[in-house]
């Protein structure tokens, strides 16, 4: 849990300055202006952050606690690998997200079943 902190910590660093660039490259005045243009960024860059350290084997937090992530043969990960890693740990969005039009969810609900969700899979 206190890796997962950290990570959460220093991805506010990794996007930011993107988010910065991207807010001032299109002239966006209001956080909606443009956001699916910045979220798909934001992941693009994400990916490339965690598909990066992966291959090399550990972020800086995964230093921190002695984590590794390699394959079944003890090697670093290669980049397909990482990125496929990277995508499917999306996949808890999934069933909030799915649940939202039938139930006629709020946006605060969703987020309180993403954050139940997350927490409940790491016990």
């Amino acid at each position: 849990m206190a890796c997962w902190l950290y990570e959460g910590t220093l991805m506010f660093g990794v996007v930011v300055l993107p988010g910065l660039v991207f807010g001032i490259l299109t002239n966006t005045r209001h956080a909606l202006d443009n956001r699916h243009a910045l979220q798909l960024l934001l992941f693009a860059v994400l990916a490339l952050y965690f598909g990066y350290f992966w291959v090399k084997g550990q972020t800086l937090p995964m230093k921190t606690w002695h984590i590794r992530v390699v394959d079944r043969q003890g090697q670093p990960l290669r980049w397909p690998r990482a990125l496929l890693r990277y995508l499917l740990a999306w996949v808890w969005f999934l069933p909030p997200l799915a649940a939202m039009a039938p139930f006629k969810l709020s946006g605060g609900e969703v987020t309180v079943l993403m954050g139940a969700g997350s927490w409940c899979g790491r016990c």
